[in-house]
């Protein structure tokens, strides 16, 4: 672009509206993906690629723009509530802000299995359709929407504590958080609701 660069598009588009955005750069480096991730951006493919794989990202990222206009049920864990059908998270009634479609996705699907170990190919699947995390353009993303999701869910310290990286597999959303919320001001122990399969809550 002449006059100004693709990240700050991506971060005035993101200002004003909740739409998927995807870049296409010939950019490869770590940095410039997380810059634009950071900035807003939902998904990043390096050039040269194939019909197909952008086919099937597009795909991904207008599927889940359909599914946010269809009610969705809320999931509680401990004091998160992550409401799909409203895109609402909030965490010890502090209500979390400026959450990509991606990274509301991420959180959704993590939370609805708490306390599960969920592997980045299992994410992948359900994030962006594909056949799981191939490449390490795909595990840097992947990384990058969580390191994103940690800092938002705890802007002070971008701490682990509700978002688990497990070695070499994947990541766990902490089912027990009492302890964590405990230590938020002006929150209270509140009781759990813990996932039965798929998406499925007990209290």
């Amino acid at each position: 672009m002449p006059d100004r660069s693709g990240i700050e598009v991506c971060r005035e588009l993101r200002s004003r509206m909740k739409v998927p955005i995807l870049v296409l750069s010939v950019r490869a480096g770590e940095s410039d993906k997380i810059a634009a991730l950071e900035g807003g951006a939902d998904d990043y493919l390096t050039k040269p690629f194939s019909a197909g794989e952008l086919l099937a990202r597009l795909r991904a990222l207008l599927r889940r723009a359909r599914e946010e206009v269809t009610p969705l049920p809320v999931v509680t864990v401990g004091n998160l509530v992550v409401d799909a059908g409203r895109h609402r998270v909030t965490l010890a009634g502090r209500e979390v802000t400026n959450l990509t479609p991606t990274e509301f996705e991420i959180l959704d699907y993590l939370a609805r299995n708490a306390g599960l170990v969920v592997t980045r190919r299992q994410i992948a699947e359900h994030v962006w359709g594909s056949e799981g995390v191939e490449g390490i353009d795909d595990v840097i993303t992947l990384r990058k929407h969580v390191s994103n999701l940690r800092k938002k869910l705890d802007p002070s310290s971008a701490s682990r504590r509700y978002i688990v990286t497990e070695p070499g597999v994947g990541f766990r959303f902490a089912a027990d958080l009492r302890a964590a919320f405990s230590r938020l001001p002006g929150s209270s122990q509140a009781n759990l609701r813990y996932p039965m399969g798929k998406g499925e809550l007990m209290g």
